[in-house]
């Protein structure tokens, strides 16, 4: 009796301590509390940068709608209280914008087009063929990234006027292509190289050369890759102003980040009402146009994917 007591009292205890609803439920509410709280950590340092991000843009909007009145107010307002166009109209009186923004347009759609020709193929020697030239163009792309352009404006500007290709929409062209073509090809090599060699090999095998591996294999998984790389290569060239100031001194060849100077008067006082019509109006088709090709680069990453 005295054992069979012991040993009964002695397993009661664990078998409290196991089945104790309270303790399980403070186990498990510890961890979800500590989830629930990064979660909203989280949402609330995204909340701030997307505000952060936002705060811009919504200045420029709510800046080109306000009348003469309230831009010179000591206290600023979010929403105008009396929102006019007129800002809009005296912006397109005052500057030829359709112009600038057609030679924007032109220069940065043919350069973006340019630099996906030439760093397709590039990209896909460098990740495939790992040799010692491949490393040290690489690295040549690395650090061409790092030269301002301060740096290279002087020289370029020279080889264009051997060229006669100064104050060109050409020269600019080239220009564009060549600046963009290091960061292109750097992440078209990170793209190549996530598209599994088996595919290359299997193509291979069933007699396809190299040439018609890149088009039939290569290239359509790559999709989501080119389109995003010209997304970046085309707004890059969209909002350049430095090579456009310095190279094209025809008005009618200006583009429109140069154009948009022209609100600044001589002594710097800008015209702020047009300057932000214009302005809005510069930026609304990058943020349009990378709105239509995030939802492609999602529906292209998702249709290329490999299915065992």
């Amino acid at each position: 009796m005295n054992g069979s007591e012991s040993s009964s009292t002695g397993h009661t205890p664990t078998a409290r301590r196991c089945t104790d609803p309270t303790r399980t439920r403070r186990r498990g509410a510890a961890p979800t509390t500590r989830r629930t709280a990064t979660r909203a950590g989280q949402y609330t340092a995204l909340l701030a940068y997307l505000a952060f991000l936002a705060f811009p843009f919504l200045w420029l909007l709510s800046t080109a709608f306000k009348p003469p009145r309230e831009l010179g107010s000591l206290h600023p307002t979010w929403i105008p209280e009396a929102p006019t166009l007129e800002n809009f109209r005296q912006a397109f009186a005052e500057q030829s914008l359709w112009a600038a923004a057609g030679n924007s347009l032109l220069a940065a759609t043919v350069s973006a087009l340019l630099a996906i020709a030439l760093a397709t193929p590039m990209a896909y020697v460098l990740a495939r063929f790992r040799t010692r030239l491949a490393r040290a163009a690489t690295g040549w792309v690395v650090l061409s990234q790092a030269f301002p352009l301060v740096l290279v404006i002087i020289p370029l500007f020279l080889i264009l006027k051997g060229l006669h290709l100064v104050d060109s929409r050409t020269g600019l062209i080239l220009v564009y292509v060549v600046w963009s073509l290091p960061f292109a090809l750097w992440m078209l090599t990170g793209y190549v190289r996530a598209v599994p060699v088996e595919l290359e090999e299997a193509a291979a095998v069933d007699g396809a050369g190299r040439l018609r591996t890149l088009l039939s294999v290569t290239a359509p998984l790559l999709a989501p890759g080119i389109v995003a790389t010209a997304l970046f290569a085309f707004l890059t060239a969209w909002n350049e102003f430095f090579f456009a100031l310095v190279l094209l001194k025809s008005p009618g060849k200006q583009t429109l980040p140069v154009v948009l100077t022209h609100f600044l008067g001589t002594e710097g006082v800008a015209d702020l009402g047009p300057l932000a019509a214009a302005a809005l109006l510069a930026t609304l088709p990058s943020l349009l146009l990378f709105a239509v090709i995030q939802r492609r680069i999602t529906d292209g990453m998702l249709a290329g994917a490999v299915k065992n």
